[in-house]
C-alpha cells in the first residue's frame, strides 16, 4: 500500500427511505430474519475462479466476509513480465507477501466467504479509486516497470474494465448475497509489508487501518495488543482512510464494519509463520464475532461523512455507489416485508414460542418500528406500529390467535427474559 494523497471532505446526502428500511438499518432485524427466515435464503457463497478474481466458499451468515487485494504476482499471459525481471516478482512491489495464505486459513477456519485477486498490482492495483495516480504504477521502489511507462487510457481502460471491476463487483456480490441472508458482513482486508522502508526498520509486527469507521477496528486492535510479545501499530505503516481503495468503496460507501490487518511480511514468508499468524487471527476474530456487543455493533448499517475528490470521475463513482446502496435497501426492505408477512401467515405460532426460541416476539419488532419511526421525526404510535406488523389491531388478533400460555412455556419465558411481554 502507499500514502493516501489529499482529497475533501463532504457530507454523503442522506436517501429517501421508507420505514421498512429504517427498521432494517437501525433495529439489527437483519439477525432476527437471518434466525427466523434463513431456510428460504441461499446459505453458502459458491466457490468460483476467473482470470481477475478467485472466490473461496463460504456461509452467506458467517458475519464476515475476508478480502486479499494483493493476493498474487502473476500476470496476463500477454504481458509477459511486464519487463520486469523474475526476482522483482517475488518483492513486494508484486504482491504482499503472505497475504494469501493467511486469507485462505481465516475463509476455512470462519466458515467465511473470501475474494482474492489474480493479478499483481504493478499490472493494476485493486486497492485504488480508478481516477487514483497511481493505480498502475511506472516506477515502484526503485524499479522502473517497462510495461506500464506508455499505458495510454485505452490500455487503462482495457485494464479497469477487465481486472479491475470484476473483482470489485464480485466483492459487491457477495455483500448482497451476505445482506440478503440477514446479517450484515463485516469486512476484514488482510495486506502484508514489508520490514523496512529505505532501510529504516519497522518495528510492528502487525497493524490494524482504518478510516472513519473503528467498529471494528478498535476491537480487533484492543485484542491483538493483548497479546504480550507483539508491537502492534494503529494506521501504521499507513493510514487506513484512502479515498476509492476497497475499504471505501465496500465499507465506507455502504456502511459495513471493515479494518485492514497489515502483517510485517517477514512473519508470514514461510508456512510457520503463516499457521502461527492464521491461528492467532482465527482465535481473536472468533472471539470478536461471538461478542454480542460486538455483534450489535457490526449489524448496523452507517451512513458517514466520507472523503471524495471532485472530479467527473469519482462523481461518476458516487452515482455508481448511490445505485448500489439503493439496491441494498430494495433487498433489505423485502427481505423484511417477507418476514411480517410470514408472521402473519403463522399466527398459530404464538409471541411466548417466539421470545423462548429466539429471543423476540412480534410486539418487539412494533417496537422496533415505532422506535425507528421516532428517531426519523416521524409520529407512530405504537397502536399502529403493532397494526403495521400484526395485519390487523392488536386486540383483535388477540381475540382471534392468541392462547393461553402453559406453565412450561411461562417457565421458559421467566428463566430466559423475566420480562412481561
Amino acid at each position: 500500500m502507499d500514502d493516501p494523497y489529499g482529497s475533501t471532505i463532504r457530507q454523503r446526502s442522506k436517501k429517501a427511505a421508507d420505514l421498512n428500511r429504517l427498521v432494517i438499518l437501525r433495529s439489527g432485524i437483519k439477525y432476527l430474519v437471518a434466525t427466523n427466515n434463513r431456510s428460504a435464503l441461499s446459505r453458502y457463497i459458491n466457490a468460483t475462479t476467473t482470470q481477475s478474481y478467485s472466490v473461496l466458499q463460504g456461509r452467506a451468515d458467517a458475519g464476515v466476509i475476508v478480502l486479499c487485494d494483493h493476493a498474487s504476482n502473476t500476470l496476463p499471459d500477454t504481458y509477459g513480465t511486464l519487463g520486469l525481471q523474475e526476482k522483482d516478482l517475488k518483492r513486494h512491489i508484486a504482491y504482499d507477501i503472505g497475504a494469501a495464505a493467511l486469507t485462505e486459513a481465516l475463509s476455512k477456519g470462519l466458515e467465511a466467504p473470501a475474494l482474492m485477486t489474480r493479478y499483481s498490482r504493478l499490472f493494476i492495483d485493486p486497492n485504488r479509486g480508478e481516477d487514483d495516480p497511481t493505480l498502475i504504477m511506472r516506477l515502484s521502489d526503485g524499479a522502473i516497470v517497462p510495461g506500464n511507462r506508455h499505458v495510454d487510457e485505452a490500455e487503462r481502460q482495457l485494464r479497469i474494465t477487465q481486472y479491475y471491476r470484476p473483482y470489485h463487483d464480485a466483492i459487491d456480490a457477495t455483500i448482497d448475497q451476505c445482506l440478503a441472508s440477514g446479517i450484515a458482513p463485516i469486512l476484514l482486508s488482510i495486506h502484508s509489508f514489508t520490514e523496512s522502508w529505505k532501510d529504516v526498520p519497522r518495528p510492528w509486527h502487525a497493524s490494524v487501518l482504518w478510516g472513519q469507521d473503528s467498529r471494528l477496528a478498535h476491537p480487533l486492535l484492543n485484542e491483538l495488543r493483548r497479546e504480550e510479545d507483539l508491537i502492534i501499530g494503529a494506521n501504521e505503516p499507513y493510514c487506513g482512510d484512502l479515498v476509492g481503495d476497497t475499504m471505501w468503496q465496500h465499507g465506507t460507501m455502504r456502511g459495513l464494519a471493515h479494518a485492514i490487518v497489515e502483517v510485517r511480511q517477514d512473519l508470514i514468508q514461510d508456512r510457520a509463520g503463516q499457521d502461527a499468524w492464521s491461528e492467532r487471527l482465527l482465535r481473536i476474530m472468533k472471539a470478536l464475532l461471538a461478542s454480542p456487543v460486538n455483534r450489535a455493533a457490526f449489524q448496523s448499517v452507517m451512513t458517514c461523512q466520507v472523503q471524495t475528490s471532485r472530479n467527473n470521475s469519482s462523481q461518476e463513482r458516487d452515482i455508481q455507489m448511490s445505485e448500489r446502496a439503493n439496491k441494498q435497501t430494495k433487498l433489505e426492505a423485502a427481505v423484511f416485508r417477507r418476514l411480517v408477512q410470514h408472521l402473519r401467515e403463522r399466527n398459530d405460532v404464538q409471541n411466548i414460542d417466539l421470545m423462548n426460541l429466539a429471543g423476540f416476539c412480534r410486539n418487539c419488532l412494533s417496537n422496533w418500528y415505532a422506535e425507528a419511526a421516532g428517531i426519523e421525526g416521524i409520529a407512530l404510535t405504537q397502536d399502529e406500529a403493532r397494526e403495521i406488523v400484526y395485519g390487523m389491531p392488536y386486540a383483535k388478533w388477540k381475540e382471534k390467535y392468541q392462547r393461553e400460555a402453559t406453565e412450561e412455556q411461562k417457565a421458559r419465558f421467566q428463566a430466559a427474559s423475566g420480562e412481561d411481554h
